[in-house]
């Protein structure tokens, strides 16, 4: 069973300025709570007790405010970035942290109640994707859902990638070090016939600007 996943926590989070200009982005707080501490006890509480967090900017807050992660019984473990170096970039930095074959990745800027228990036992395949409804800030999507499970590039209707996946390392151990975004690694898994995944109908929202943050803190409030 799956038991370790990385969380991105590297973005400069520029469409989040002011707030970001002192605090990175994962540790801006909603209901009280930084969004990244949201997610280690949801990840905790499904199983995954060894976590992954990249940084860059502002760093340094994100390993004093978080830890070694046990106070949620969790082992955490960092990887620095001194440019960020972009999605999967990051992660083929990470690699030797993460140590598994396969591995959960979740975005750092989001709250959702999606049960990540449903991703300790996933198909095989390269890469496995959650996807959701198209929100209104993002209504053309990016993904089709097959209804045999796969995920391609065209197809109707498309659904929005909700940052949650599930990889195997074979897909970022080839990547040149250095910046690498994510879309071309997932684009070329899905022209292999290797990507896979699953629509979520529940809570999932893309904290990516200060009216979303303040939207969320008075949801969960």
């Amino acid at each position: 069973m799956m038991d370790t996943a990385m969380i991105l926590a590297a973005g400069l989070g520029t469409r989040m300025r002011p707030l970001t200009e002192s605090t990175p982005k994962p540790l801006l707080k909603a209901g009280g709570k930084a969004l990244i501490e949201y997610l280690i006890e949801a990840l905790a509480a499904a199983g995954f007790s060894r976590l992954v967090i990249n940084h860059a900017w502002l760093g340094a807050q994100i390993e004093s405010t978080l830890g070694s992660g046990t106070r949620w019984g969790v082992q955490i473990h960092y990887s620095a970035e001194g440019e960020p170096l972009e999605t999967a970039g990051g992660i083929k930095q990470a690699l030797p942290l993460i140590d598994r074959e396969r591995f959960a990745v979740v975005n750092g800027d989001i709250w959702t109640d999606f049960p990540f228990t449903q991703l300790r036992d996933v198909p095989d395949c390269e890469a496995f994707l959650v996807l959701a409804d198209n929100p209104e800030h993002h209504p053309q999507g990016d993904f089709a859902l097959r209804e045999d499970g796969r995920v391609d590039v065209n197809g109707q209707p498309l659904y929005t990638f909700t940052g949650i996946g599930v990889y195997q390392r074979s897909l970022f151990e080839p990547l040149p070090s250095g910046p690498w975004p994510l879309a071309p690694v997932l684009r070329g898994a899905m022209q292999r016939r290797q990507a896979r995944g699953m629509r979520y109908s529940g809570h999932w929202h893309d904290i990516g600007t200060p009216d979303r943050l303040a939207w969320l803190d008075d949801w969960l409030g």
